[in-house]
C-alpha cells in the first residue's frame, strides 16, 4: 500500500468552536481511505498550544520549555482524532518515528502529534515522510494554500498554485522563529521535502473533498510543489 502522512493543523482540528461533526467527518474519510493507503497523520497545536505557549513566555518559560508546552498540546489533539476514528488506529499517539513505524505495521492508521522541543509538526510530517519514502505529503492547514504572504493579514496577497522547492523555502524564510509559530509550512519541513524530494499538497483542512483529492493524488484546489 502505499504511504501517505497528512499534517492537520491544530486550528483545523479544533477551532474556536467544538465542532463534533468535522471531526467524525475527517475520520470518516480517513478511514474510507485507509483500504487504498497506509495513512499517518501529525496534529499540530493550534490555538490551544499558541495559548499555553504565550502565556508561558509571559511568565518566563524558556523556548524549550513552551515546545514541550505545545507538544503536550499536540498529542491531546491527536488523542482526540484517535477516539473518532475506534478501532481502525493505533490506540495512542506515537511519541517518536520508531513508534510510528512499529505502529503502521499492524494498524492502517498512525496519528502523533510533536516529537522533540524545535520541531514544528509540519518538521515531523516531513522528516516521518522521508523516513517510510511517502508517495507525498499533504498539509491540511486553515487556508486553501500557499500564498505570496499571509492572506488574512494581506488582501493583496495571490494564490500560487505550483511552485517548486527553492520558491517554498523561500516564502517560508519570511515567517519569524521560535515556539509556536502560525505559518502555513515550517522552513525546516520545506528543506526536508526538497532534500527528499517528496510531493507537498497544502489544502484548506476543512475543504474535505480538496483534502481527499490530495490525498489520493487527483487534482484539487490549494498548491503543490515538487
Amino acid at each position: 500500500m502505499e504511504r501517505i502522512v497528512i499534517s492537520i493543523g491544530g486550528s483545523v482540528l479544533v477551532p474556536d468552536k467544538s465542532d463534533r461533526s468535522y471531526i467524525e467527518s475527517l475520520a470518516a474519510l480517513l478511514k474510507e481511505l485507509s483500504k487504498e493507503y497506509k495513512i499517518y497523520v501529525v496534529v499540530g497545536g493550534g490555538k490551544i498550544a499558541r495559548y499555553y505557549i504565550n502565556v508561558g513566555r509571559a511568565l518566563g518559560a524558556g523556548e524549550s520549555y513552551l515546545d514541550e508546552l505545545g507538544i503536550a498540546v499536540t498529542r491531546l489533539n491527536a488523542r482526540l482524532l484517535i477516539t473518532a476514528l475506534g478501532d481502525e488506529v493505533y490506540d495512542k499517539p506515537a511519541k517518536d518515528f520508531d513508534e510510528a513505524v512499529y505502529a503502521g505495521e499492524t494498524h492502517k492508521i498512525v496519528i502523533m502529534g510533536g516529537t522533540h522541543p524545535g520541531h514544528t509538526t509540519d518538521a515531523v510530517a516531513a522528516m516521518l515522510g522521508e523516513r517510510i519514502k511517502i508517495k507525498r505529503l499533504v498539509n491540511a492547514t486553515s487556508v486553501d494554500g500557499i500564498y505570496t504572504s499571509d492572506p488574512k493579514k494581506d488582501k493583496n496577497a495571490k494564490r500560487i498554485e505550483k511552485l517548486n522547492y527553492d520558491r517554498l523555502i523561500e516564502l517560508t524564510l519570511k515567517t519569524r522563529k521560535g515556539a509556536g509559530p502560525n505559518i502555513v509550512f515550517d522552513p525546516l519541513a520545506a528543506r526536508i521535502v526538497k532534500r527528499a524530494r517528496i510531493p507537498l499538497c497544502v489544502v484548506n483542512g476543512r475543504d474535505l473533498n480538496a483534502l481527499k483529492n490530495a490525498i489520493q493524488g487527483k487534482e484539487f484546489y490549494g498548491s503543490t510543489v515538487r
